[in-house]
């Protein structure tokens, strides 16, 4: 009996020898290796990359097309500065080929375990496989003096480059030549995907750019200092800040200051990022006419911003919104 088994098991194996190494290939591939490159059999593994945020991991889809898989790290919904170094997010990064990050210290709470429990040499700091977008960027607000009395200070500079799309094109040249250096067998698919997402990009902020006219000038209140990038590009005024010092919960003197300070100074609009509470902004809200704007921040935080080009959609839209339902004055 053990013979014919046997028997049977090789009849079996030599059978898949024969008609399997199609579906070898194409449809068993490993969960987490990726989608065959083009419509042939691949050789090889997609190319592995783990973004920490979502804005990155959106635009790591853009450039990198079939060749790359993406993981992201985090939602529109959680907070970048505050990530439990999961073993879920460990295993991502001992797998990946490339890490896309922000940099400027924003991950510094929990990237840094992550590397060191992962151990993977590709993606470590110096590594091509390492890349920090706020390194492509000129960085606003970097401090005089470093006092962690003083709130979550980043000593480079704020880190939420994401929401000025004139960075994102800046990154997105960084990004696709960088992806080229860690693979090379596929350069010439990343510049061409650059060049397409590039002009499309063009397109987007001319019409963006068009459409916030009306918000040149703009007097805003800001929950936490996470927008003087869109600010800057919109030509937005931001006149208070609700947290007394960055990632800290504002005391009630400090709003009542603030409420003092806008009936000389009136604003539009406080905003705040969809990840944020809103206790704050809604406390100045009933005491004020100014309507609480809550903005997606990244890609996927709003249903409306599921991609790159719906998070400026969708940011742009909110905001003009906020200024007509309060009036055309400013």
């Amino acid at each position: 009996m053990k013979k014919i088994i046997n028997l049977c098991l090789l009849l079996m194996l030599g059978q898949l020898g024969i008609n399997g190494a199609h579906a070898t290939c194409k449809d068993a591939q490993v969960p987490g290796e990726g989608e065959a490159r083009g419509s042939g059999c691949r050789e090889r593994p997609a190319l592995q990359v783990m973004a920490c945020e979502p804005e990155w991991g959106a635009l790591a889809k853009e450039i990198g097309g079939d060749d790359v898989v993406v993981y992201t790290a985090t939602t529109g919904l959680q907070d970048p500065h505050r990530i439990e170094a999961r073993p879920s997010l460990i295993a991502q990064v001992r797998r990946a080929n490339m890490l896309v990050c922000t940099g400027a210290d924003l991950e510094a709470g929990w990237l840094p375990l992550l590397l060191r429990q992962a151990g993977n040499p590709r993606v470590q700091p110096g590594a091509p496989g390492y890349f920090e977008a706020a390194s492509f960027v000129t960085k606003l607000e970097i401090p005089t003096r470093l006092d962690r009395s003083e709130g979550d200070v980043h000593a480079a500079g704020n880190p939420h480059i994401q929401t000025d799309p004139r960075n994102i094109a800046q990154v997105a040249e960084a990004l696709s030549k960088r992806l080229g250096e860690v693979d090379p067998a596929h350069a010439a698919a990343y510049q061409s995907r650059h060049a397409a997402f590039s002009a499309k990009w063009n397109t987007a902020m001319q019409r963006w750019e068009k459409r916030a006219a009306p918000l040149k000038g703009v007097a805003i209140v800001v929950q936490h200092r996470g927008f003087p990038y869109l600010s800057n590009w919109l030509g937005l005024r931001e006149i208070a800040t609700l947290e007394s010092k960055p990632g800290i919960e504002p005391s009630s003197s400090h709003l009542s200051a603030v409420l003092a300070q806008l009936q000389r100074q009136p604003a539009k609009m406080v905003i705040h990022a969809a990840y944020q509470g809103d206790r704050a902004s809604a406390w100045l809200a009933s005491r004020t006419s100014i309507p609480v704007v809550e903005l997606p921040f990244t890609v996927g935080g709003t249903p409306e911003a599921q991609d790159l080009f719906s998070l400026f959609d969708d940011t742009v839209q909110r905001l003009l919104k906020a200024v007509q339902d309060t009036g055309s004055g400013q």
